[in-house]
């Protein structure tokens, strides 16, 4: 008999969770069949796709109060299917302001329910835990400091590592990326990721260029790689070059390829300074929204900054600032490129965080998607508790 498994991913991180999670679960001899909302790397795992995840995906308070009804009408018509036929188990990945709404009502229902990826609580929005309690069966974690705060907030909590570790090699290899990618090993290289979607491209895609034109003004040797998601964010960046050229290539779908050869990387905040301190790249972390988004984050926050000094995933797991963090008015193009910059003349500095981040590495390597799939067979097993 098959399990049915309800499921939401809303972004290309949680696309990836998701389908090695569905990865798990069939690797444990179960016969599932899952179905919901999420993206390509999914269905390829064998997933039941209602809606595409890009229809879920928005940028800032802005963005999602443009598309409130259509997000609405969404989770209604995904709640009304499982509530008229009940899945064993529902697993919300990431995307809390979605799922957790979604969540609460299936379990009220007596649908139990998974939550992979937990809120950033420990940032900010820490009143969101009560709505945690309420909403979820059990959380999986991804980062080991999670288990306490949601132990002392008697919510059944699992630390599952992170499932980006034990897919990006130990230790990198440079120069066959770069023999794949055809760029010369001698070649300073400085990947820029500004974001996966059309809101974060708009706000960091023109500094991010305009960094590249002030950094070429020193460092006329330097080139440029670019990872893209899709053909649209592409064509969307693509737009902002500048007409005279930069020394600037676009590689489709190509993020681990690009910091895997990259020797510097200008990365938005996000999953992706995360991936970026697994390849061991120094890098500068930048952030920016609209004065309106950033205004009402802060009414929704009650403050003018996060509950913890850092933003970015390396700085908050080494508890330190070991990367710059250029957010809103500071990420002018001239303070990333001299950000930048500086890291090719510390080398020593690099050393030390490269043995950082390999200490960080293995503390997050752990066997993800049988530890994931272990618990949600046992919470689908005993129900919504």
């Amino acid at each position: 008999m098959r399990t049915a498994i309800g499921m939401v991913a809303g972004e290309p991180s949680g696309d990836l969770l998701a389908a090695r999670v569905i990865a798990g679960l069939k690797a444990s001899g179960a016969e599932v069949a899952t179905a919901g909302i999420g993206g390509p790397r999914m269905r390829e795992a064998g997933f039941d796709a209602w809606y595409p995840m890009d229809r879920l995906s928005v940028f800032g308070y802005l963005d999602a109060l443009r598309r409130l009804p259509w997000l609405l009408a969404m989770r209604r018509d995904v709640r009304r299917r499982w509530l008229a036929e009940p899945p064993a188990a529902f697993v919300g990945i990431d995307a809390p302001d979605f799922n957790l709404g979604l969540e609460a009502a299936l379990r009220a229902r007596g649908i139990p329910t998974v939550h992979f990826v937990g809120p950033s609580i420990w940032a900010w929005r820490g009143e969101r835990i009560h709505a945690i309690r309420e909403a979820v069966s059990h959380m999986l974690v991804v980062f080991p400091f999670e288990v306490d705060i949601y132990r002392q907030a008697g919510i059944p909590v699992t630390y599952v590592g992170h499932p980006l570790a034990p897919m990006i090699p130990r230790s990198p290899d440079r120069a066959a990326t770069r023999a794949r990618l055809g760029v010369p090993l001698n070649e300073r290289v400085v990947a820029m990721l500004p974001g996966s979607r059309a809101g974060e491209i708009t706000h960091l895609g023109p500094r991010f260029i305009a960094a590249a034109q002030h950094m070429l003004r020193r460092a006329p040797d330097l080139r440029f790689l670019v990872p893209m998601v899709n053909a649209q964010r592409q064509a969307q960046f693509e737009a902002m070059l500048p007409a005279t050229g930069l020394p600037l290539r676009c590689v489709p779908q190509g993020a681990y390829d690009v910091l895997e050869a990259s020797d510097v990387v200008l990365v938005a905040s996000g999953t992706a300074t995360l991936e970026t301190a697994l390849f061991k790249r120094p890098m500068v972390i930048a952030y920016a929204v609209s004065p309106l988004a950033l205004w009402l984050m802060r009414r929704k926050s009650g403050q003018e900054r996060p509950y913890l000094p850092w933003v970015g995933l390396p700085n908050i797991l080494c508890r330190d600032f070991v990367v710059p963090e250029l957010l809103q008015d500071a990420a002018t193009p001239e303070a990333l490129a001299e950000a930048v910059l500086a890291w090719f003349e510390q080398p020593q500095k690099v050393a030390t965080l490269e043995a950082r981040f390999a200490e960080l590495h293995e503390a997050l390597s752990r066997d993800t998607p049988r530890l994931a799939a272990e618990v949600i067979q046992e919470v689908a097993r005993h129900g919504a508790r």
